[in-house]
C-alpha cells in the first residue's frame, strides 16, 4: 500500500516537473504581448489576430486576380489560335483557286528570278502602261486588307476578272509597302495570262521574282514565266528559267514541273 503511494506520488512529481517548463513558457509568451491589464493584453491579441485575417484577405485577393488574368490570357491564346487557323484556311482556299484558274488557262502556277526578268523584259512597257485593262478600278476603303480581299472576291465569288485586273492594278499603286503586294502582283500575271496577254502576265510574275524573292509564290511564278516563254517559242529562255527554278527552289512543286519540262525541251 505504502509503496503503491510512493510510486504515485513519484509520478505527480514527474508530471510536476515537465509541465513546469511548459507552463512558464505559456506565461512568458503571454507576458510578451505587453504588459498592463488582461484587457489590454486581449485587444492587442486581437489586433495581431485581425491584421493577420487581412494579410490572408489581401493574398486571397491576389490569387483570385493572377487566376482572372491567366483566364483571360488563355481565352486571348484560344482567339489568336482560331483567327490564325482562320487566315491558314484562307490561304489555303486561294491557292487552290489559283490552281484551278491555272488549270483552266492550261498552265501551273510560278514565280520569278533574274532569268524571268530577262524573259520578261519585252513586256515591261505595256504592263506598266496599265495591262490593257479597260475595266474602271473599284473604289477603294483606304485599308489595304479591306481592298485586297474585294479584289479576291471579284476573282474568287463574283468571277469579274476585267474588274479584278483592275482591282489589283490600283492596289499595287496605292499600297506599295503592304505585305500582299507579292500575291497581287501573282493575281495581276494569274489574270492575264488566262486572258491570253502573255507578256503582260510575265511582267507581273517576274515582279513577284525580282522584287519579293523570299515571298512563297516566288518559285511558282518564276515557273510560269518559263511557261510563257515555253508557249512563245523560245526555248532556250525557258530552259533557262525552269533550271534556275530547279536551282534556286529545290524541294519545291514547281522545281518538280520544271525539272519535267526542261527535260523535254
Amino acid at each position: 500500500m505504502i509503496s503503491s503511494f510512493r510510486t504515485h506520488l513519484l509520478s505527480l512529481s514527474l508530471l510536476v516537473g515537465v509541465a513546469a517548463p511548459w507552463a512558464a513558457n505559456a506565461q512568458a509568451s503571454i507576458s510578451s504581448v505587453g504588459s498592463g491589464s488582461v484587457e489590454d493584453r486581449v485587444t492587442t491579441l486581437e489586433r495581431i489576430s485581425n491584421a493577420q485575417g487581412q494579410l490572408l484577405q489581401q493574398l486571397q485577393q491576389q490569387l483570385n486576380d493572377n487566376q482572372r488574368d491567366i483566364d483571360s490570357l488563355r481565352g486571348q491564346i484560344q482567339e489568336s489560335s482560331y483567327q490564325l487557323n482562320q487566315v491558314v484556311e484562307r490561304q489555303k482556299q486561294i491557292y487552290q483557286q489559283i490552281d484551278s484558274l491555272s488549270s483552266n488557262g492550261g498552265a501551273q502556277g510560278a514565280s520569278g528570278g533574274d532569268a524571268a526578268s530577262a524573259g520578261a523584259g519585252a513586256a515591261a512597257d505595256s504592263a506598266s502602261a496599265g495591262g490593257g485593262s479597260t475595266a474602271a478600278a473599284p473604289a477603294q476603303s483606304g485599308d489595304a486588307n479591306t481592298d485586297y480581299n474585294a479584289a479576291v472576291a471579284l476573282v474568287l465569288e463574283k468571277k469579274q476578272y476585267d474588274q479584278a485586273i483592275a482591282a489589283f492594278q490600283a492596289f499595287v499603286k496605292k499600297y506599295p509597302d503592304s505585305t500582299y503586294q507579292p500575291n497581287a502582283n501573282y493575281w495581276l500575271g494569274q489574270l492575264n495570262y488566262n486572258k491570253g496577254k502573255k507578256d503582260d502576265a510575265a511582267y507581273y510574275f517576274a515582279t513577284v521574282v525580282k522584287n519579293y524573292p523570299k515571298s512563297p509564290k516566288s518559285s511558282e511564278a518564276l515557273y510560269k514565266v518559263g511557261v510563257i516563254m515555253q508557249d512563245k517559242g523560245d526555248n532556250a529562255k525557258a530552259k533557262a528559267v525552269y533550271q534556275q527554278v530547279v536551282k534556286q527552289y529545290p524541294n519545291t512543286e514547281s522545281a518538280k514541273q520544271a525539272q519535267k519540262r526542261a527535260a523535254g525541251l
